[in-house]
């Protein structure tokens, strides 16, 4: 026989089914065509129904998708399957599917912890003074000016924009080690590899798997920059983007293109059969 729940119960409960804001990377695979395709990315929000993320591609509402998650202070990382409810630009709501008991735990123990060090800061001894006086009017003790409390947030203020100063200094450290990271595998990727044949832009327009449009840059909207960048690529024998080089534009805008074909994704061009290494073009056109 299931017991009833006691209000304490029901408030912990409500309260652990809260999404709590996290920004950690993770990975999202979806099977198209019988091939995998992994896309990285950033979480935004965790709760112990699903998850909301930023992803270097665009995923379709109900697709079935892996996600691999790397929890804060958690020693191996979260892998569930999940729906993809939502999806606006870059931006993917994703449902899980099937939890184990283990993982929901760990999903709820870190939610818990989250949300308690979010309210800790937002307690201050002395608020509710009826608690020590047996609930008696407080406003029948006398205070003396100089013993009068500052507002809560004259208090809570600093803290909190120590602590948002702190969270942005992390978050540009980890956004920079990512670039970082990601520029040295395209180099060590492409070093040493030659292209076999330049391929036509309109042969290589139909080879096109999947692809990512670049998003224009705020910087470039006070100048109103707009054109056509045409970049040089270099394209694997598994159709990934090994090298891009801007032939042209300014250089924020020449960025910003580049930074989306990292993403793109070809067919493999075949050469007597076998799959080679291509040299291609590619224009990207903006507009403010």
């Amino acid at each position: 026989m299931a017991l009833a729940e006691t209000p304490e119960r029901q408030h912990l409960s409500r309260r652990r089914r809260l999404r709590c804001r996290l920004q950690a990377p993770l990975d999202v695979t979806v099977l198209r065509s019988g091939i995998p395709d992994t896309m990285p990315g950033r979480s935004v929000n965790l709760g112990e129904g699903g998850i909301a993320a930023v992803l270097a591609g665009e995923l379709l509402p109900g697709e079935s998708v892996a996600v691999e998650l790397q929890l804060p202070a958690a020693a191996a990382p979260l892998r569930a399957r999940a729906l993809v409810r939502h999806q606006d630009k870059l931006r993917s709501g994703l449902e899980f599917l099937g939890l184990t008991p283990q993982q929901q735990w760990t999903i709820r123990q870190w939610i818990g912890d989250a949300a308690d060090a979010e309210t800790a800061g937002e307690s201050s001894p002395g608020i509710n003074d009826s608690r020590r006086t047996g609930g008696a009017n407080p406003r029948t003790v006398p205070i003396s000016p100089s013993k009068k409390r500052r507002p809560l947030t004259a208090i809570v203020l600093p803290f909190a924009l120590a602590a948002a100063l702190l969270l942005l200094g992390f978050w540009w450290r980890w956004d920079r080690g990512w670039q970082t990271l990601e520029s040295g595998l395209m180099r060590n990727m492409s070093a040493g590899i030659r292209p076999e044949a330049h391929v036509p832009a309109d042969v290589m327009q139909g080879l096109i798997a999947h692809r990512v449009d670049p998003e224009y840059p705020q910087a470039a909207r006070p100048l109103n920059l707009k054109g056509v960048i045409v970049l040089d690529v270099v394209v694997g024998r598994d159709g990934s983007v090994l090298e891009t080089r801007a032939l042209n534009g300014p250089d924020v805008l020449a960025q910003a293109a580049m930074a989306a074909l990292r993403w793109w994704k070809f067919q493999p061009y075949r050469i007597n059969g076998r799959p080679a290494v291509v040299e291609t073009t590619v224009a990207v056109e903006f507009k403010p």
